[in-house]
């Protein structure tokens, strides 16, 4: 009875709900629209790309958005390198900026959006993938979608699985609809013990509850390898040269690093930096110019055929920056002076030091890197000026700080092995 309360309040109160902001959302968000727009005929094309595979065994991997997408990706390459012939890997989006960015993955057979959540949907989507089992990432759950993989006994994962002991999830009015559909899951691996603790909060009876670790760590080293097989530049642009990259860099952070790089520009004549904005648009590139104005020189990546020793270089291109951070001798790392600090992870399995603002809480990974010393927090333009500093000059904490740095994600990889031996027993029988 209570689980039927709560599908009632979902369908006919919550959906409703959702349905008219995304619709009003689509109005002035134009990626809401893009969203809903790329859900057109979309059981149809599914269908379609359906009916072309020859795989045993499907799997349904969701994620939300690009972020949570790169968590699957250890995961999907270890099973497409143990199980070519043997399996078919369907991925799912919400997010149009996940699909959009990941359409091109090729160890995905198919990529698709999550249809709209109503029991129609969800059943139609299941009954037209036939998942063998479905793995979600991180926190992307729909009911209805779960409660049909529930009823036909589809064998249902999450991984990366994260609680926060303030999680809404867990306040009192709502708690008792998350128990019912958590406990429809047959597996919950968790990055932390703390979060498989914050999860039996719910009550959990049914799933397998565990702790395995982040597949992040495992995707980042994986990057990395295929980094260095990428030379961005050629020997003569960095010989010689101390090189700091600012990767991900917002207005905001641009505002507190290039005073201080005018600053040490004057003091560093082999200083070479590498500026990777967030997202390259024409306003941002535009504003870092003006702001770089005749302080020093400078030219775009898109122009190095040009380059003449240019001191610093604003990257113009998207999906290279983890291949530049193998240049770095230290890395600021942006969103740290908006609303949040980017990808700590991926200068730091390069054992490169890594700075960022005070805006950082929202990764765990940021927190532990700094205490552990392989990453240092700056409150300001003369906080960062005196680590950076500190850093370009003396050899021996930069390459201390580089090997703790290193250190910490290489100890922290593995959790794409620990959840396969949870999930193999899918795949052999």
């Amino acid at each position: 009875m209570r689980m039927m309360f709560w599908k009632l309040v979902y369908n006919a109160f919550v959906l409703p709900i959702l349905f008219f902001l995304f619709r009003f959302g689509s109005l002035f968000n134009k990626k809401i629209k893009v969203g809903i727009e790329g859900r057109t005929d979309l059981f149809n094309l599914l269908e379609q790309k359906i009916s072309t595979l020859s795989g045993k065994k499907r799997f349904l991997f969701h994620a939300s958005s690009l972020g949570e997408f790169e968590q699957a990706k250890p995961i999907i390459a270890a099973l497409k390198e143990r199980f070519p012939k043997k399996i078919d890997v369907i991925v799912s989006f919400f997010s149009p900026s996940g699909y959009e960015n990941s359409k091109t993955y090729k160890l995905a057979d198919v990529i698709c959006y999550i249809p709209f959540d109503t029991p129609w949907n969800a059943s139609r989507f299941v009954n037209i993938i036939q998942p063998t089992a479905v793995v979600i990432l991180r926190y992307d759950v729909w009911p209805n979608f779960i409660w049909s993989l529930k009823k036909r006994n589809i064998p249902l994962f999450i991984v990366n699985a994260t609680m926060k002991k303030k999680s809404p999830r867990l306040f009192p009015l709502i708690l008792q609809f998350h128990k019912y559909l958590y406990n429809s899951f047959n597996y919950i691996l968790t990055v932390s013990n703390d979060d498989a603790h914050a999860f039996q909060q719910f009550g959990i009876t049914q799933p397998l509850l565990a702790p395995i670790g982040d597949t992040r760590f495992d995707q980042v080293l994986r990057r990395s390898v295929d980094a260095y097989q990428r030379q961005i530049f050629s020997r003569s642009v960095i010989k010689g040269k101390k090189i700091f990259v600012v990767g991900q860099s917002w207005p905001e952070d641009d505002d507190v690093v290039l005073p201080v790089l005018f600053k040490l520009l004057k003091q560093h004549s082999s200083l070479l930096t590498i500026i990777v904005p967030h997202e390259p648009t024409v306003e941002h590139l535009e504003d870092l110019e003006d702001k770089l104005g005749h302080r020093c020189s400078y030219i775009r990546f898109s122009e190095m055929n040009k380059y003449n020793g240019e001191q610093v270089i604003l990257i113009d291109s998207v999906g290279i920056l983890v291949a530049l951070y193998q240049y770095a001798h230290v890395v600021y790392v942006g969103g740290s002076f908006r609303q949040g600090v980017h990808n700590v992870l991926e200068p730091a399995i390069f054992g490169t030091p890594v700075l960022y603002g005070p805006k950082h809480l929202n990764s765990q990974e940021a927190i532990e890197l700094a205490k552990r010393g392989g990453a240092f927090v700056v409150q300001n333009e003369k906080d960062l000026y005196r680590r950076l500093r500190s850093l370009l000059e003396n050899d021996d904490l930069r390459k201390r700080a580089g090997t703790i740095a290193k250190s910490f994600v290489e100890e922290n990889c593995g959790a794409t092995e620990r959840f396969l031996q949870y999930f193999e027993p899918y795949i052999k029988p």
